[in-house]
């Protein structure tokens, strides 16, 4: 009879090797790294709750919290606990063409601007979504006031929009944008490309509220954009890597304005000093709402994963939901726990107070269960 897998790593079965032998030993310093939970937690709130749930679990433990993201909701929080700076506020149009309050940060010379701000997803309700009408001009709007207040180097976020419009809505702005000669770089961990299977209406539409009929008809005027661009400009970015982040976005920043794309994850814990953090700690806390395979494709948990892991520090993986844990397990992870049971209805879990008390729990829970 084959012998059961160990879920552990080879690093953290040692480590519950010496808490056995020692009932002292425990993690001293956790890392607490969890992505936003999409329309439920900031990564602030979520980590917060974390870190009171272990030190609750034991006392002697210090949580530490870092606000992290990928380029999609809070990544402006993530800068701004990151390197400080400085807020602008002003309304722009949202996805659908309504008044919108977004902010952008200053970071010196710098201008860290989040799309979802602008246009995310999570500004609409259900029965809101369209990505036939949804438009990115909110975007391009608060780049243009980000280059009116004399930043020359923009980092723009790229997901959780509702817009999978190729970035035509930023068109009557391009020129503008153009005009200063500054520097862009978009943010996103997302490799698709513009059109096709893999494209940005085919794999990311049925989210933002796009029927069959409406996947193809979107993949196919982003298609026709990139061709007519080809055409008049002599080049084709169409199929680069992240064209297809932000429903598209990607597309017109790398074809329109020479951006240079980055991991969003790895910019934002470059500017952490997450390295050397991983220097001091016992343990590594990192999450998302949903864990599943996809988690393993780039997602924020996947990169912190592989930097604990040069460390040698284990990493624990909580999310709201779990599937394919084996997948994750065999990937690294040394646990991956869900936050809320199985069987709770969707609309509790979505309640940020269950899933606040529910973080809190599992965390406890969770050190009491590898403490002897």
């Amino acid at each position: 009879m084959p012998k059961k897998k160990c879920k552990y790593g080879v690093e953290f079965r040692m480590f519950l090797y010496f808490c056995k032998m020692n009932r002292q030993v425990s993690p001293r310093t956790i890392i607490v790294a969890i992505d936003s939970l999409k329309g439920c937690l900031t990564s602030r709130q979520a980590n917060a709750a974390a870190a009171h749930g272990f030190v609750a679990g034991n006392a002697g433990c210090k949580a530490v919290g870092v606000t992290v993201s990928d380029g999609g909701e809070g990544w402006l929080d993530a800068w701004e606990d990151a390197c400080g700076g400085e807020r602008h506020a002003l309304t722009v149009h949202d996805a659908l063409g309504r008044g919108v309050r977004a902010e952008w940060l200053q970071v010196q010379g710098r201008a860290i601007v989040e799309s979802a701000q602008a246009v995310g997803l999570s500004l609409l309700n259900k029965e809101e979504r369209d990505p036939l009408r949804a438009s990115s001009l909110g975007v391009a709007e608060i780049m243009a006031d980000a280059l009116r207040m004399g930043c020359r180097d923009v980092v723009v976020g790229l997901g959780g929009t509702a817009t999978s419009d190729a970035g035509r809505g930023m068109m009557p702005l391009i020129p503008a944008l153009q005009a200063v000669g500054a520097r862009f770089t978009i943010a996103t961990d997302v490799e698709n490309p513009l059109y096709g299977p893999q494209g940005a209406a085919c794999v990311f539409g049925p989210q933002k509220g796009a029927t069959p009929a409406m996947v193809q008809r979107l993949d196919d005027e982003a298609r026709a954009l990139a061709d007519e661009n080809a055409r008049r400009m002599g080049r084709d970015l169409s199929h680069e890597p992240g064209a297809g982040a932000g429903g598209g976005l990607g597309y017109a920043f790398l074809q329109l304005l020479g951006a240079e794309r980055r991991s969003g994850a790895e910019m934002l814990l470059e500017a952490i000093g997450f390295d050397q953090m991983l220097c001091q700690a016992d343990l590594v806390v990192t999450g998302e709402g949903h864990a599943d395979r996809q988690t393993l494709m780039g997602k924020l948990p996947s990169v912190i994963l592989r930097h604990a892991q040069k460390a040698g520090v284990p990493t624990l993986l909580l999310a709201g939901r779990v599937s394919d844990s084996e997948a994750l397990l065999n990937a690294g992870f040394a646990d991956v726990r869900s936050i809320h049971p199985y069987d709770l209805p969707l609309s509790e879990a979505m309640r940020p107070e269950v899933t606040l008390r529910n973080i809190r729990q599992t965390c406890s829970a969770y050190l009491q269960s590898i403490i002897p």
